[in-house]
C-alpha cells in the first residue's frame, strides 16, 4: 500500500438520488453530469484510476471532485466562485438558456440563433453567446449520420478490418470502387485569379459537358491505384475492370478485393467470372459502411485536388486530367494506415447507439 489513505465516500439515500438524476440529465449542463457520474464511481469503492479511465478523465479531476463532494457534500459540485467583477446571470439562467436551446426550437424557424435565444430569455445577444461557446453548443450547426442495418455487420467489420490490420500472405487486398457520374463543368465566365488579399474567385453557375466514372483499386499496401475511365457505369464495365486487375496482379498472388454492396457487383456474369477466377476472393462492406473501403478516402482526396476547382470544357478534358492524377499518385504512393481495430469500431459504435438512444428523440 502506498500513498495516502483516501476519505470514505458514503452517500445517504438522498444524495443518491440526486446524484442518479444529475448524471442521467442528457440535455443540459453536462459537466455537472460527470462530475456526479465520477462521485457515484468512487461512492462504489472504485479507485481513482480506474474511475478515471471508464470516465476518460485525469486522476487528479477524480481526486478535485472526490475531495470536494466529500468537503461540502452536493454544493461541492458547483464551480466555485471565480476572481474578477460579480456575475450578473446566476446559474440559473445559465441553466434555462442551455436547456431551451437543447430542448426547444423557436416558432417559425428550425433552431435557435443567438439573437432569437437573447429576446426569448431577455438577456443581450452577447451574453447567449458567451454562454454557447462556453458550453459548446453550436445551433447553427448540424451533421449527418447512418448507422448501418446489415445483420452481418459485426462479422464484416472483423473481416475486413482484419485484413487491413493482417493481412494475408501471398496476396495482394486491394479496395475496389467507382466515381460514378463525374461532371466535366466549365464556369460562364472566366476564373479571376488569386491576388494578394482577394481569394481566387469564379461564377456560381456552370455549363456541362458530359460526365465519365472511375473504376479504381485502392492497394491498401503500397497506395497504388489500378483505375480506368468509362462512360457508361454497367456491369459490361465493371467486367473489363476486373480484367484489368487480373492484368495487373502478379499471377501467383491471390487477390482479396473489398467492394461494396452496388447491383453491378453481384450480377450472374460477375459471379460467373469470379467462379471462373478462384485467386479472387470479395469481402462485401456491410450496407450504409462505405467508410470501411480506403478507395472512399481516395476518391475524397481526388475529389479536393483535381476535380471540385477544375474546370473542364470536356469529358475528354476532365479524363486527362483523372489520368494524370492517377499517373501521380502512382509515381509516389502514399498507403492510408488503418489504426482501429474491429474492436475500437464496434465500441465506438456501441457508444453512439447509446447517446442517441437516451437523447429523448
Amino acid at each position: 500500500m502506498s500513498g495516502r489513505p483516501k476519505t470514505p465516500l458514503v452517500l445517504s439515500a438522498t444524495e443518491r438520488e440526486q446524484l442518479i438524476a444529475l448524471a442521467k440529465r442528457r440535455k443540459t449542463a453536462q459537466a455537472l453530469a460527470l462530475r456526479a457520474r465520477i462521485v457515484l464511481a468512487c461512492a462504489e469503492g472504485l479507485d481513482n484510476k480506474v474511475v478515471a479511465a471508464r470516465q476518460r478523465v485525469t486522476q487528479q479531476t477524480v481526486s478535485k471532485w472526490r475531495g470536494r463532494f466529500v468537503e461540502l457534500r452536493l454544493e461541492g459540485l458547483l464551480d466555485a466562485p471565480r476572481p474578477g467583477a460579480p456575475r450578473t446571470i446566476e446559474d440559473e439562467r445559465v441553466d434555462a438558456v442551455i436547456a431551451k436551446t437543447l430542448e426547444s426550437v423557436p416558432v417559425g424557424a428550425t433552431h435557435w440563433s443567438s439573437r432569437t435565444m437573447a429576446r426569448a430569455m431577455g438577456m443581450s445577444q452577447t451574453a447567449v453567446s458567451r454562454i454557447w461557446r462556453a458550453f459548446g453548443l453550436q445551433p447553427h450547426r448540424q451533421e449527418t449520420f447512418k448507422l448501418s442495418s446489415d445483420p452481418f455487420f459485426v462479422e464484416k467489420v472483423r473481416d475486413i478490418v482484419g485484413l487491413y490490420m493482417d493481412p494475408p500472405l501471398k496476396a495482394m487486398v486491394l479496395c475496389v470502387d467507382e466515381k460514378s457520374q463525374i461532371q466535366a463543368l466549365d464556369r460562364t465566365q472566366p476564373i479571376l485569379p488569386l491576388m494578394p488579399g482577394i481569394p481566387e474567385r469564379r461564377t456560381h453557375d456552370y455549363m456541362r459537358h458530359g460526365t465519365t466514372t472511375l473504376f479504381a483499386a485502392l492497394d491498401i499496401a503500397t497506395g497504388q491505384v489500378i483505375g480506368e475511365l468509362h462512360r457508361r457505369h454497367r456491369s459490361t464495365e465493371f467486367l473489363q475492370f476486373l480484367r484489368s486487375i487480373e492484368a495487373n496482379v502478379p499471377a501467383q498472388l491471390d487477390v482479396h478485393l473489398v467492394m461494396d454492396n452496388y447491383g453491378t457487383h453481384k450480377t450472374p456474369a460477375v459471379k460467373a467470372w469470379f467462379a471462373r477466377h478462384p485467386r479472387f476472393h470479395v469481402h462485401f462492406t456491410p450496407t450504409s459502411a462505405s467508410w470501411l473501403n480506403q478507395v472512399e478516402r481516395w476518391f475524397a482526396t481526388l475529389t479536393e485536388k483535381c476535380i471540385r476547382r477544375g474546370t473542364h470544357r470536356s469529358t475528354r478534358q476532365l479524363e486527362q486530367a483523372i489520368h494524370q492524377y492517377l499517373e501521380l499518385n502512382n509515381s509516389d504512393p502514399k498507403p492510408f494506415a488503418w489504426v482501429k481495430s474491429a474492436d475500437d469500431i464496434l465500441a465506438s459504435i456501441e457508444r453512439f447507439c447509446l447517446r442517441i438512444s437516451n437523447s429523448g428523440h
